[in-house]
């Protein structure tokens, strides 16, 4: 919207006219960074480098009025249900600059449907699945997000994200294939498949069957010039054996699954509202993994909850141990104001949950070590990303979702977008070296 509407869009913020902050809010480490990078923008501001600065996205949506409150110098607050006016909150044409150019009086921000009026305002179940068609992509031109559906249904006890985004909304199965040929015929090899639950996808379309996503992913699989498309943010109460089928058995699906469990501990489970308990969950584990061969695992736990015990924690840690994930991420349990969770007796001081987050992450780290070290002589098909900060050329397996897992370093320079064949021949850390093959 921004570049259709004449905006050139990219610039360093040190060097921008308008700085747009588009933020996060799901956990407070989150909300800290977005503050942050908020103040280093109205900064640029004081210096008179910067002329406006626009706060968006979830936060916007969170603490809209509180944000006017404590940086006044902030011009526009656009809260997710309001993403047709960043336009007029970047430019300063919005509704309320023209009643105050008709009032004689000059507008400090813009439109007032960009700042909720009090708190609620904005509720979320009046958010929609926006039409990403026509966008102006920031990823490589070789990679591309796909986002199925927007909000969640679930009521986890420990998120905010239904409070902030609303419930499930899927995409109409038409216009996700009609954006995943739109990103292919602009040169995407990569489709990341994304929503903040996938596996719910469809339950909410007219004639949803319970299998939609399976369906969708086989339609996705015949989109002409898509190589590999990634299945990220999945949930274990619903992968069912059709979805299952559908990632072992489509050519084109690579053999990845985002699965985050949170924990492994049913009284922990319970707490969180997950709706799932051990047994389940292993059972769905051994299950893709006998089906989907060669398949990555990638999940995250929260360690630290209200009422984990040792006990507890120590099942979490027997069971990474055990179970060997591929890939693996850990966050400390953040108390979210308005969560049932932030309520619960037994909150677990800071330093605890340091300590086990430190604790899984060393154990996970044993295992991808070993991993690595069994990698090598191995052949990988490697799509290059493109250069590092160090000249290196970088890119990843199919095994490697961009931005959070780890790389491919390849020892010969190769054009970013390629696919090279290669073969494992060091690792460095996380990443592997890998040489091509002529």
């Amino acid at each position: 919207m921004l570049a259709e509407g004449g905006c050139v869009v990219g610039a360093p913020m040190e060097e921008a006219d308008v700085i747009v902050i588009n933020t996060c809010a799901f956990i407070s480490a989150a909300r800290r960074e977005a503050r942050h990078f908020i103040d280093q923008a109205l900064a640029c501001k004081r210096s008179g480098s910067a002329a406006r600065v626009v706060v968006a996205g979830c936060l916007a949506s969170k603490e809209g009025r509180e944000l006017f409150e404590g940086r006044p110098e902030i011009d526009a607050v656009v809260a997710v249900a309001g993403r047709d006016e960043v336009l007029s909150a970047v430019t300063g044409k919005g509704r309320a600059a023209h009643l105050a150019a008709r009032a004689g009086r000059t507008a400090r921000r813009t439109s007032a449907t960009c700042l909720p009026v009090r708190r609620g305002s904005l509720q979320p179940s009046r958010l929609k699945v926006a039409d990403d068609r026509g966008r102006f992509r920031l990823t490589p031109r070789h990679t591309a997000y796909l986002r199925i559906a927007e909000g969640c249904s679930r009521g986890c006890t420990y998120c905010t994200i239904p409070s902030i985004r609303g419930p499930l909304v899927s995409k109409p199965a038409r216009r996700v294939l009609a954006e995943a040929r739109e990103l292919a015929d602009d040169g995407a090899v990569e489709l990341n498949v994304i929503a903040q639950d996938t596996t719910a996808y469809g339950q909410d379309l007219p004639g949803s069957a319970g299998a939609c996503l399976a369906g969708l992913l086989r339609k996705l699989d015949r989109v002409d010039g898509v190589e590999w498309i990634r299945l990220l943010y999945t949930y274990p109460r619903q992968f069912s054996d059709e979805l299952i089928e559908a990632v072992a058995t489509c050519r084109h699906i690579v053999p990845y699954v985002d699965m985050p469990l949170q924990h492994i501990s049913d009284p922990v489970l319970k707490r969180m509202g997950r709706g799932v308990k051990r047994k389940q969950i292993e059972q769905l584990l051994a299950k893709l993994r006998a089906a989907v061969g060669d398949l990555t695992l990638r999940t995250t736990f929260i360690v630290g909850f209200p009422g984990e015990t040792e006990k507890e924690f120590a099942e979490l840690v027997e069971f990474v141990e055990r179970f060997r994930f591929e890939a693996l991420g850990v966050f400390e349990y953040s108390p979210e104001p308005g969560t049932p969770a932030a309520e619960m007796p037994g909150q677990v001081p800071p330093e605890v949950k340091a300590a086990r987050a430190e604790a899984i992450m060393l154990a996970q780290q044993r295992i991808v070590m070993d991993a690595n070290s069994n990698a090598l002589g191995r052949r990988l098909r490697v799509l290059v990303d493109g250069q590092d900060d160090q000249g290196r050329t970088v890119g990843r397996h199919c095994g490697q979702a961009p931005e959070i897992d780890s790389e491919c370093l390849l020892t010969r320079p190769a054009p970013a977008g390629s696919f090279v064949q290669g073969v494992v021949e060091n690792f460095e850390g996380y990443d592997l070296v890998v040489r091509p093959e002529q």
